[in-house]
């Protein structure tokens, strides 16, 4: 087996760096250009995202709608704190959640959240993650939207005061537990400009889940184990995506979910196929990528899977050269900061 060391992936970040609030125009944010063939770096805002685009490039971004899925709670008995944060939908109100503190939580613990609603653990499991039983009366939505907060990352220290701004302006298929991030810069008016240039965009879902934003913790990278995340891609969309592979037009896909999606169906099936699946696709170097040319993109955490997955497509030395750059321009990095545009002509 190949060693691959995670402590390969680190790197030192000023803490003041860590955007904690978004910028009043989504667009506006910075944006690195990154060309992996001739490895050379500019900077730029990403309302210039357009002049980098051509017509007949197809833009993939991913149209998941993050839910307020952070539920503070107490023990029926004891009253003692608990947090969930709801993953994964199993059907007939199960849930897969991340639970705080774990410790406190055996099968058949009841957690009350208001007067509506109520969580039953019906199976404990490992690294926090908790299966429940939800017991409401209503319509569950409706009751989450009143009880549930935005997920936030736990680096994130200030309020949210517009819980929008954690939604990217295409959000439409409710069931995210994260924000897919780098579709936050794009604004409707931005988008509308790219498809007048003659840019085809079309959607995936990809419900973010613990499989993107898990640290991994192994010394050895191949040890990391991902999460599967639900994604689904309609016909019409492999139907854009597959016209382009023929023609050898580019596909550019918006953040390491949409990346993710694409390459999970490509890699199995060696076309792009309307699919509703699971995915644990962990990319990291030497991977060889099939489905995608070019990537939109936040900056990501270190020894992070995403960090792992730009890494792949880039080159580490690229990105690594690219990260020490945008410190040094004092880019604002993770959720709620700066982009990059890793290119190829």
């Amino acid at each position: 087996m190949i060693f691959i060391k995670t402590q390969d992936f680190d790197y030192d970040l000023p803490s003041y760096l860590i955007a904690q609030t978004p910028l009043k125009d989504r667009s506006s944010s910075k944006l690195l250009i990154l060309d992996k063939e001739t490895s050379t770096i500019s900077h730029k805002h990403f309302s210039d995202i357009v002049s980098y685009l051509r017509k007949g490039d197809v833009l993939v971004l991913n149209d998941t709608k993050v839910m307020p899925a952070r539920l503070i709670g107490k023990k029926e008995d004891t009253n003692a704190v608990i947090e969930l944060l709801l993953l994964k939908d199993l059907g007939d109100d199960v849930f897969e959640c991340l639970s705080k503190p774990f410790k406190r939580l055996h099968e058949n613990t009841v957690i009350k959240f208001g007067d509506s609603l109520k969580a039953i653990v019906i199976r404990k499991e490992k690294e926090g993650i908790v299966k429940v039983k939800l017991v409401y009366e209503g319509i569950f939505l409706e009751i989450l939207e009143k009880l549930g907060q935005m997920p936030l990352p736990p680096y994130i220290h200030e309020k949210l005061n517009d819980k929008n701004r954690y939604q990217t302006v295409y959000a439409k298929v409710l069931g995210s537990a994260a924000a897919p991030t780098a579709g936050l810069h794009f604004t409707s008016e931005l988008l509308k400009e790219i498809k007048a240039k003659g840019i085809i965009v079309c959607y995936v879902t990809l419900h973010v889940g613990l499989g993107t934003f898990r640290p991994v913790e192994n010394e050895n990278i191949k040890d990391h184990q991902m999460h599967s995340e639900y994604f689904s891609i309609s016909k019409e969309t492999c139907d854009i995506l597959n016209k382009a592979k023929e023609e050898k037009r580019r596909i550019i896909a918006v953040g390491t979910t949409t990346t993710r999606t694409l390459e999970a169906v490509y890699s199995k099936y060696q076309t792009f196929k309307p699919v509703e699946e699971y995915t644990n696709i962990f990319i990291y170097p030497p991977y060889k990528f099939q489905a995608i040319d070019c990537l939109i993109t936040n900056f990501h955490l270190p020894k992070s899977t995403l960090l792992m997955l730009v890494c792949a497509l880039a080159g580490k030395e690229n990105i690594f050269r690219a990260y020490k750059e945008a410190i040094e321009k004092e880019y604002r990095f993770f959720s709620f900061g700066d982009a990059m545009f890793i290119k190829k002509d």
